[in-house]
C-alpha cells in the first residue's frame, strides 16, 4: 500500500513537471536554417515557430499554416530571441532577464556558452551566467529547466493559448524586422540587461540628417519625420 502511495506519487510530480508540446518543441527547434522546401526562394530561412504543430516554418510555409497560431522568433548575437511582449501572453516570464533589441524587449529561448567564467553575487540558477539585479534566469529555458529539476508544478506558469493573440496578419515580416538587425559582435555588454542599440541610431541620425541637407537642395521646406517605435509592456510579479 505504502509502495503503491509512493508512486503514485512519483507520476504526479512527473505529470507536473511535463513540458507542453509547444515549449518542448520551442527550446528544442532549429531556427535560422533554410527551408527543406523552399531553400531556393528568397527569405527561406525558418524564423516562425508553429504554436500547433510545434515546429518552425519559413514565410513561405505559413500560407499552409494560416490558421494555426505562429510565433515569431528572432536572432540577436547569433541566438535565437522571442519578443518578451509575445511570450508573456504563453508563459509567465517574470525573473528572466530581457535584452532591449531594435526598441523591443526580448527574451533568449535557450542559455548560451560562456567563454569564461565571472565572479558575481547574482548569477543565473541554471547555468551561473551573470545576471542584473532582480533576474534569476537569463533565458527560457534556464527557467523551465530549473523548475522541472525543483519539481514544481509547470502548470502554475503556463498560460491557455488564445489565438487571437497569434494570427497570421499579425506577423511583420518586412525584411528589416524579420532579421532583427542581428549584431556581429558579442561583448561584455551581452550581461547587461538592456543592450541598446544607441551607436547604429546614431549612425542612422546622421544619416538622415545628411539626407535631410541633400533633400533640401531640390525641395526647400520639406521635413521628413522619423515615427518611434512602442516600447514593451512592465513586468510581472517577482518570482518566489
Amino acid at each position: 500500500m505504502v509502495r503503491g502511495d509512493h508512486e503514485e506519487g512519483e507520476e504526479e510530480m512527473m505529470v507536473a513537471a511535463t513540458k507542453p508540446a509547444w515549449l518542448e518543441g520551442l527550446m528544442s527547434e532549429t531556427f535560422f536554417s533554410s527551408c527543406g522546401i523552399h531553400g531556393s526562394r528568397r527569405k527561406s530561412e525558418k524564423n516562425v515557430f508553429c504554436l500547433l504543430c510545434c515546429l518552425s516554418v519559413c514565410p513561405h510555409c505559413l500560407l499552409s499554416h494560416r490558421s494555426h497560431p505562429p510565433l515569431q522568433v528572432r536572432r540577436y548575437v547569433y541566438h535565437d530571441v522571442v519578443r518578451l511582449s509575445d511570450l508573456e501572453k504563453l508563459i509567465d516570464c517574470s525573473y528572466i532577464q530581457p535584452y532591449t533589441n531594435n526598441g523591443a524587449r526580448v527574451i533568449f529561448i535557450n542559455q548560451r556558452p560562456q567563454s569564461r567564467v565571472k565572479v558575481s553575487s547574482n548569477v543565473c540558477f541554471t547555468c551561473d551566467r551573470i545576471l542584473q539585479e532582480p533576474f534569476h534566469f537569463c533565458s527560457l529555458s534556464c527557467k523551465v529547466d530549473y523548475l522541472v529539476y525543483q519539481g514544481d508544478d509547470l502548470s502554475s506558469i503556463l498560460y491557455r493559448i488564445d489565438e487571437s493573440d497569434f494570427t497570421f496578419l499579425s506577423l511583420r515580416m518586412d525584411g528589416h524586422d524579420q532579421l532583427g538587425e542581428i549584431s556581429t559582435m558579442e561583448d561584455e555588454t551581452d550581461d547587461i540587461v538592456v543592450i541598446s542599440d544607441q551607436t547604429e541610431q546614431g549612425n542612422n541620425s546622421n544619416k538622415e540628417k545628411r539626407k535631410k541637407k541633400k533633400e533640401s537642395n531640390y525641395l526647400p521646406g520639406m521635413v521628413l519625420s522619423v515615427g518611434s517605435r512602442r516600447k514593451g509592456a512592465p513586468h510581472r510579479a517577482p518570482f518566489s
